[in-house]
């Protein structure tokens, strides 16, 4: 029996449990120093690797559907097809579902670390920060640039405003886990703020022909970078489960079969539309809606 040497107090050795087929299970032997003997089946420690492993692979995957958006929004910037600049939100959407996925993973597996918390926020950054923005410049200002160059260089720097926000959205909701109301996120999530902007290529695929339009996604990324880093408070999925919460949830199914991809757009602005008013009834002192929790430290 071949014995090696492991780390103090170890040794790991191979054993054969079927002479048949001459297959190995590698056992570490730990020796006490009361001279006891303890066992430990290696291969039960590589199947806990591997459920470590899980979430962080489910979060590449959303990483590989960013960097899918990406690439395909920089291919089509010259082409403009419409079917191509849909592929891409809609990957972005899928990354979205692989984003809450790696997070239900993770708990249902007992395998939540700081090493996944850091790789998902590197993710959102990329996915939500990024690829929007990538997916914006290519099909509202690539074509249109040479004949308006100050837009092309405003949708740049509209672009960046809103991978920014993003990311300063990101470090500020990591720093402030546990210290504010899990009912509501202070400014909107970087999801929401990827899903509003993507929303618009969803619903109006073929790129913007005037200067006009142009200048309204030029709006539209600034608009929505400032709510992200803001400290109006969005509703979050953790509200209480009731009735009326139901209904709201067959009304939006309802109109997403009827309106198919402006469902998106009509979601989204009445959306930040109802948060805002909600932000200031509380302001205006109304007490139909309790107001959000707020900590001494916030």
């Amino acid at each position: 029996m071949p014995i090696r040497q492991g780390s103090e107090g170890y040794r790991h050795c191979y054993l054969c449990i079927n002479r048949n087929s001459g297959r190995r299970a590698g056992v570490t032997i730990r020796f006490t120093h009361l001279g006891h003997v303890q066992l430990k089946n290696t291969r039960t420690g590589r199947m806990q690797r591997a459920k470590f492993a899980l979430p962080s692979f489910v979060t590449l995957l959303s990483i590989a559907c960013g960097f899918g958006s990406i690439v395909i929004s920089v291919d089509n910037a010259h082409a403009g097809f419409p079917a191509d600049y849909r592929l891409a939100a809609a990957l972005l959407v899928l990354a979205g579902v692989f984003d809450a996925l790696d997070g239900f993973v993770a708990r249902a597996t007992g395998t939540s670390s700081e090493f996944g918390v850091q790789l998902d926020s590197i993710a959102d950054v990329m996915n939500f920060g990024v690829g929007p923005a990538i997916l914006l410049y290519c099909y509202a200002f690539v074509q249109i640039g040479p004949a308006d160059p100050v837009l092309l260089r405003a949708g740049g720097l509209a672009a960046f405003f809103f991978v920014a926000c993003g990311a300063l959205r990101l470090a500020r909701f990591n720093v402030s886990v546990g210290r504010t109301d899990p009912m509501y996120f202070v400014g909107m999530p970087i999801t929401a703020g990827a899903a509003c902007v993507a929303a618009v290529v969803v619903a109006w695929p073929f790129p913007p022909e005037t200067s006009l339009h142009g200048w309204l996604v030029v709006a539209l990324l600034f608009a929505v970078g400032s709510l992200m880093v803001s400290t109006i408070r969005f509703p979050s999925s953790k509200q209480k489960k009731s009735v009326a919460l139901l209904v709201l949830l067959l009304v939006n199914v309802g109109l997403l079969v009827w309106l198919r991809f402006y469902y998106f757009v009509l979601f989204f602005v009445l959306y930040i539309a109802g948060t805002l008013l909600l932000n200031l009834a509380w302001k205006s002192g109304w007490k139909g809606i309790s107001s959000p929790r707020v900590y001494d430290d916030e």
